[in-house]
């Protein structure tokens, strides 16, 4: 395959908005709380990075 980068389209919406309501009325709940999950996400950053 070939991979075109077409520098006249725009780099995607200027708001990524997030919502998990769709979700949550599902019943999904996260088991990560955020500053844990960066905390984890830095962690193997720095782990994967030697």
């Amino acid at each position: 395959g070939q991979l075109v980068f077409d520098t006249s389209k725009p780099d995607g919406t200027p708001r990524k908005l997030m919502d998990v309501s769709l979700l949550a009325s599902r019943g999904w709940r996260a088991r990560t709380g955020l500053r844990e999950g960066i905390a984890l996400a830095y962690a193997d950053f720095l782990r994967r990075s030697g």
